[in-house]
């Protein structure tokens, strides 16, 4: 079985999955506004959480990461997941994402949730450049990309749709921890 690392910032817990995370996946993922940019229709079902937490745990296990399941600390609810993509066909590369409950929007979850995410990925996945596929018009999630330090790239088309990829390689994620140590003393 493979272990999924845990990591935990101010306010979250990225944490595996479990089965008793379908419910809360079922009102995210029936969220219209929530899945906007993501795929044409909610899909608000047990049996759709169940295989998208069944795809992240196999994702884990062939790929060495995934997405994680992001719950508040404070109330111990899961309001998101935040973490890697990676399948071997039609992808951009290492792909960055994170989907919030609109309930948690504009409080900096995603940024803070994404940056434990790429010091988690850059110390331990091979790989030298992270990407993050966004919707042109996604407007909060690409001030994420920014705040993160990624920068576009290019746009290509994912499942028929433009999208900006966003990048950010290793040596400028390592140069922003630097920078952002000194300025923390």
């Amino acid at each position: 079985m493979t272990t999924i690392p845990t990591l935990t910032t101010e306010r979250l817990i990225l944490r595996g999955w479990r089965e008793d995370d379908a419910p809360a996946l079922v009102a995210m993922h029936g969220d219209a506004e929530v899945i906007r940019f993501i795929r044409q229709q909610p899909e608000p079902s047990l049996a759709k959480a169940w295989d998208y937490i069944a795809g992240q745990i196999g994702h884990w296990t062939l790929k060495g990461c995934g997405k994680w399941a992001a719950v508040e600390r404070s109330s111990g609810r899961l309001i998101g997941r935040i973490g890697f993509l990676n399948p071997p066909y039609e992808w951009p590369g290492l792909e960055l994402g994170w989907t919030l409950s609109r309930d948690v929007w504009g409080r900096g979850l995603a940024t803070e949730g994404e940056r434990a995410a790429l010091d988690w990925g850059f110390e331990t996945l091979p790989a030298d450049e992270v990407v993050s596929a966004i919707h042109p018009d996604n407007i909060p999630s690409i001030r994420v990309a920014e705040r993160l330090g990624e920068r576009h790239l290019h746009d290509m088309e994912l499942s028929g749709i433009r999208h900006f990829v966003y990048a950010i390689s290793r040596q400028e994620w390592n140069a922003l921890r630097r920078l952002q140590l000194r300025t923390d003393v």
